[in-house]
């Protein structure tokens, strides 16, 4: 066999070796496509479920609270339209959030680029941490809504003590869980206690998945043979 024939035999070998590599990597793409799909197809439900709920409260609460501004203000309990008026806001914000999450969802294309999945999941991450951050916020209204005149003029100083002390540990919890609910507190066992559920779990099953195949694909990219 001289040196051209042995020059034809490698390359036919490298040709084929490069052809059943790349038929490789598209079907475990293909095969992890799928499994991110239906990772992101389990959040729907919750997703869906979440919106549903949160326009009851906010429809609700916000209809009790416009009437107390427009008709009842001068008889009204300041405290609880304090507190339900924050709890609308931050109610309302986090529904229009899982509505864009919702929506984002729907839109990735699991047969599109790789690159751009990751985004859509990089915001999905991001918003739930988000709007975790923000719902936690309402937790010192939840213990200020039933407070009124009868008992700052008739209350015991055990009875503000002890509602004092309630209102500033869940005030400082919710300033606390604010500031460190992030992602590389993840591995943390408070914050898998909060994230662990059909709300989160899948964003980091797809976001592993979609590095993997990522690196698969660097690293097995036909290489171009030194022999000529």
């Amino acid at each position: 066999m001289n040196e051209l024939e042995l020059k034809k035999l490698w390359q036919t070998a490298q040709g084929k070796l490069d052809t059943n590599l790349a038929i490789s990597t598209q079907n475990t793409a293909a095969i992890t496509h799928i499994k991110v799909a239906h990772f992101l197809s389990s959040m729907k439900p919750v997703k869906l479920f979440t919106i549903l709920v949160g326009v009851v409260w906010v429809g609700l609460l916000g209809t009790v609270v416009v009437y107390l501004f427009l008709y009842a203000f001068p008889k009204t309990n300041l405290f609880f339209l304090f507190s339900a008026t924050v709890q609308v806001i931050l109610s309302a914000i986090a529904l229009i959030t899982y509505s864009y999450q919702l929506i984002t969802i729907y839109q990735v294309d699991i047969s599109g680029p790789i690159l751009e999945t990751q985004k859509k999941i990089a915001h999905l991450k991001s918003t739930t941490l988000w709007v975790t951050r923000l719902l936690f916020l309402q937790l010192p209204v939840w213990t200020t809504f039933y407070w009124n005149d009868s008992m700052l003029d008739n209350g015991s100083w055990l009875l503000w003590f002890l509602q004092g002390s309630i209102t500033l540990a869940c005030t400082y919890l919710s300033i606390w869980l604010f500031i460190n609910i992030n992602f590389e507190n993840r591995d943390k066992k408070w914050f898998r206690f909060i994230f662990n559920g059909n709300d989160w779990t899948p964003l980091l099953k797809s976001m592993e998945l979609l590095e993997q195949i990522d690196a698969f694909q660097n690293d097995n990219k036909p290489q171009q043979s030194n022999l000529s």
